[in-house]
This record gives C-alpha cells, structure tokens and sequence, in this order.
C-alpha cells in the first residue's frame, strides 16, 4: 500500500497497461508535469515490487521497454473502475 499511494504510481500502472509494451519516453508524454527522477523511481520501485517488467535490449540507442508483470494486470484490471469512478466525477464537476 506504501508504494501505490506514492505520487503516480497508480497512473504508471494504468499507463503501461494502456500501452502494453511502453518505452520510456512514450510513458513519460502521458505526464504533463512530472520530473524525469520521479518517474524513474517509481518506474524503479514498480519494477521491484513485481508489478512491471524491464526489458532492456542490446542495441545503440539503448532500448528499454516496461511492461505489465501478471501481478500488475492483476492490480491494473482493480483500478479500472476507480478510474471510471474518478472520470465520473471530473466530468460532473466541469459541468456544474
């Protein structure tokens, strides 16, 4: 629980799973106003804790992919309806 109430933790999750395969700058577009260190940590400890997985590959540029571990589509397919929760109620709030 430590981990997932860590800022973007949960949209990381969301975000990959949405992508499937996702580099890391096509993770990082989907921010607006998030700092490369902090992405990359929560990349770092959402690697660790098992719910994404790195692949990196042996070419030049580096090529490094994040993807959802078994364990993480668990987790993402939980969050699904609190998203659509949240959608509900920004979109309610933008127009009242």
């Amino acid at each position: 629980m430590d981990l997932l109430s860590r800022r973007y933790a949960m949209q990381v999750v969301c975000v990959v799973g949405a992508l499937g395969p996702a580099r890391y700058s096509e993770i990082e577009d989907m921010f607006d106003d998030v700092s490369s260190s902090t992405l990359s940590t929560r990349l770092d400890e959402l690697v660790a804790a098992g719910y994404l997985s790195r692949e990196q590959y042996a070419e030049i540029p580096p090529r490094v992919e994040y993807e959802l571990t078994e364990k993480g589509e668990s987790l993402r397919e939980k969050l699904d309806p609190l998203l659509e929760w949240v959608t509900e109620h920004e979109s309610s709030q933008t127009e009242s």
